[in-house]
């Protein structure tokens, strides 16, 4: 800005100043009334030119701004993507539904959906985490096996798989890749380790879906122990909600009955994966864990996406919760839906 532009806003500025100091050694709200009128009666344009001088001085400074492109002020509007599966009586996937028979409620208001998509053509992001640890030892070469022909199935040119293996520490075997022989090969470097760290992978993998676009989908294979994790299930369900990722559980059980089971670690994933919109799987032979493979492959393919614009701008807690139902069916049709529980208006790092 020009100092001859500076020097006019200074001047207003001052103009301004005098007249609120004027009022404000009044702490009486009726007695500045009265002193406002007097003002008024006695030079009516006074008040007038004040007013004018005010707003001249708001529209001068929102030009100035309108040109100097480095004092842009950006206002951020943030869109609230919500992946949702629907599956009717049989657990089969529903794909034929359109925008009209979803209804959105954000913490029980509801919402106008902004966005209606069809999920099959947007980019996927899989992290697939295998459980390495000494429990899984002689299950492992058979979920590797199940692993490829899944990775082999589902993946197109424009999606990618990152494969983790999690025992004592948390490792990314590939990076994200939709080479199918990059996979493999990593496939066959897996080798088993010692104890578990479940909550660990789920957090490290929620962490590297949150930036990719598109859907963010997390599988993980395990018997369900966790024995050593840094992070707790707390933080392994936050970060998987602000990825936005769907986890979907396989939980391998060779022997139901084993005392050595962890049913408690069994219950966290299959919270986990109902607070994201997943789902999970009980495996205890290989067909079981194709059949696990295969649904999932296909809720993949017809999945939907709504989003939307909340339209409370504050609240009370810093997680917002979601509920999507279907509506305007036939009579009699018993539709599953799932997604993600809600999102926190925060990030935690």
């Amino acid at each position: 800005m020009t100092s001859r532009f500076l020097c006019v806003l200074r001047g207003i500025s001052l103009r301004s100043l005098r007249l609120n100091r004027f009022f404000r050694r009044e702490p009486n709200r009726k007695v500045r009334g009265e002193k406002l009128a007097k003002v008024a009666k006695k030079n009516p344009r006074f008040l007038m030119r004040q007013a004018a001088l005010s707003g001249l001085s708001l529209y001068l400074c929102l030009a100035c701004v309108a040109q100097e492109p480095q004092t842009t002020i950006k206002v951020d509007v943030k869109l609230v993507n919500v992946f949702v599966t629907v599956t009717d009586e049989h657990g089969a996937p529903v794909a034929s539904l359109e925008k009209d028979n979803f209804a959105l409620r954000e913490d029980g208001k509801e919402q106008k959906i902004a966005v209606f998509d069809k999920e099959s053509a947007l980019p996927l992001s899989i992290v697939l985490a295998l459980d390495t640890s000494l429990s899984t030892r002689k299950d492992l070469p058979l979920e590797l096996t199940s692993a490829r022909r899944f990775a082999h199935a589902i993946l197109r040119p424009i999606d990618a798989l990152s494969l983790y293996q999690f025992s004592e520490i948390v490792n990314e075997v590939v990076p994200f890749t939709p080479d199918l022989k990059r996979i493999d090969h990593g496939i066959d470097r897996i080798r088993p380790g010692s104890a578990t760290a479940l909550y660990d992978a789920l957090y490290l993998g929620a962490l590297a879906l949150e930036p990719r676009q598109g859907r963010k989908v997390m599988v993980v294979i395990t018997d369900g122990g966790d024995t050593m994790s840094k992070v707790d299930y707390k933080e392994a369900v936050r970060a998987a909600l602000e990825a936005e990722a769907i986890l979907y559980s396989i939980i391998v059980v060779p022997i139901e009955a084993s005392a050595g089971r962890d049913t408690g670690g069994e219950h966290a994933l299959i919270q986990l994966s109902a607070d994201t919109g997943g789902k999970y799987f009980y495996a205890t032979s290989v067909p079981q864990l194709d059949d696990a493979f295969r649904q999932i492959s296909d809720e993949l393919r017809t999945q939907y996406l709504l989003a939307y614009y909340p339209s409370q701008r504050l609240s009370d807690s810093e997680f917002r919760r979601i509920q999507v139902t279907v509506d305007g069916m036939p009579a009699g049709s018993t539709f599953k839906v799932r997604h993600r529980t809600g999102y926190y208006t925060s990030k935690s790092h």
